[in-house]
């Protein structure tokens, strides 16, 4: 059997896998584990080993588990209740003053927490019930809570961006910060699209009564804002500020983070062995989920970059006369698609060491690819059939919200993202102003 054959029919096993329902994590490594034993024999093994023995050894990796326990401590505390609470009377009054702040509080929880099922989970239980109280269009709503919640896999810091860095070689330091302006523009367009569908519909997102209004002053309305702002922003600039000013690198900022989230939490008298004990135990499964998804895949990657699959697809790229920009583009229409059927880690796992090389050779920046990449991979939790956000929101149970509104809602915000994937594309300089001196 010709190589080339053997490696197609590695890529149609994979595809038969997946589509019957199977983990990802041992269609990968089943895969790579059968056709390797096929190419290779028994030396396979040791290559295996070497691959997860690299792997267990990258230190920046080590900011998993503390920002998945950083997370879990914040979502315990309760610290985004009183912000919700708190944002919701400031832009209650507006036409689409709710969504405005399910989105700043998206912003502002992403920023602490860098796991999507936290943040999709908590704003959908805090304000989708809010929303459909104050007569929200559901489409509209579902969009927000979802798309707002997913910030969480982008805005610095991320667990995603923490594997990426360390999958691509690419310091983690300056992905966050290569990460923020793209993250913090979505934000803000999503704001904007928000505001124009209340301007051209206003029953979509009608303002707040005002006799529910006037129970609060604008001083006490301030007031409670800075007091449930403040601590969320302290644990922000632990984390972030000691990344970004080079004072501290990110796997350093993330036992920070875990430390003061636990702090945090004590201070909201919600700290106990209970909390404890959840808190360890949903990293423990975060965490192990997050590993062993790697590890099939170090397998299949091995056996198929071992057996010339890097320069099967760099021929066949190189074939179809693309530009770098084009092959740049192929690469994230495919990640795209991907989305639809498989989770984040098994896309980049897949695709970094396919295409990172290539891309390499008509030099483009890794930092600007994995950034880019990083944007567009945000649509894989909205996207259809099997987006994570999507179930995450439908599992919360509001009455009259359906999986046909979710799946509508999100319409809007996957084309915000898309365009500012092409952003990213076209204007990389944009992941370059931050200048912060960031440690890697």
């Amino acid at each position: 059997m010709s190589s080339s054959i053997f490696l197609i029919a590695m890529f149609i096993v994979l595809i038969i896998g997946l589509l019957t329902g199977h983990q990802l994590a041992f269609v990968l490594g089943g895969v790579g584990t059968v056709f390797g034993y096929i190419g290779w024999g028994d030396t396979i093994n040791t290559i295996f080993a070497t691959r997860v023995w690299d792997t267990m050894n990258s230190y920046s990796l080590i900011a998993i588990p503390m920002f998945v326990l950083m997370a879990n401590f914040l979502t315990a505390s309760g610290v985004a209740d009183g912000l919700f609470d708190s944002v919701k009377l400031l832009f209650g009054r507006m036409k689409g003053g709710l969504a405005i702040a399910v989105i700043i509080v998206s912003t502002i929880f992403a920023a602490t927490t860098g796991v999507v099922g936290a943040s999709v989970t908590t704003m959908g239980l805090l304000a989708l019930p809010v929303l459909m109280k104050n007569g929200y269009n559901k489409e509209l709503s579902c969009g927000t809570v979802a798309a707002g919640g997913t910030l969480g896999i982008l805005i610095p810091p991320s667990m995603m961006l923490v594997l990426m860095g360390s999958y691509s070689t690419v310091s983690v330091g300056k992905l966050f910060s290569a990460a923020l302006i793209p993250g913090l523009s979505l934000s803000v367009l999503y704001i904007i699209y928000i505001l124009i569908m209340c301007k051209i519909h206003p029953d979509y997102g009608p303002g707040m009564s005002e006799e529910e209004l006037s129970q609060y002053t604008l001083m006490t309305k301030l007031k409670n804002c800075a007091l449930n702002l403040v601590p969320p922003l302290i644990l922000i600039l632990a984390v972030l500020g000691s990344i970004f000013t080079g004072y501290a690198t990110p796997t350093e900022a993330s036992g920070v983070g875990a430390f003061a989230a636990m702090i945090l939490c004590a201070c909201y008298k919600k700290l106990n062995f209970k909390v404890i004990h959840n808190a360890m135990i949903d990293t423990a499964k975060t965490t192990a989920m997050c590993f062993v998804i790697v590890f099939g895949a170090n397998a299949f990657s091995s056996a198929f970059l071992g057996m010339g699959g890097s320069a099967m697809v760099t021929n066949l790229v190189h074939s179809m006369g693309l530009s770098g920009t084009g092959v740049f583009v192929l690469m994230l229409i495919i990640a795209f698609i991907l989305g639809c059927f498989i989770d984040w880690i098994g896309i980049v796992m897949i695709l970094f060491p396919i295409f990172l090389p290539i891309l390499d050779t008509y030099g483009y920046d890794r930092l600007v690819v994995v950034a880019t990449c990083a944007v567009l991979l945000q649509t894989c939790f909205l996207t259809p059939p099997f987006g994570f956000s999507l179930f995450y929101l439908n599992g919360i149970g509001v009455p009259g919200i359906k999986l046909s509104h979710i799946y509508r809602g999100i319409i809007p915000f996957v084309i915000i993202i898309l365009v500012v994937t092409a952003l990213c594309i076209f204007f990389p300089n944009i992941m370059y102003a931050p200048a912060f001196s960031v440690s890697a």
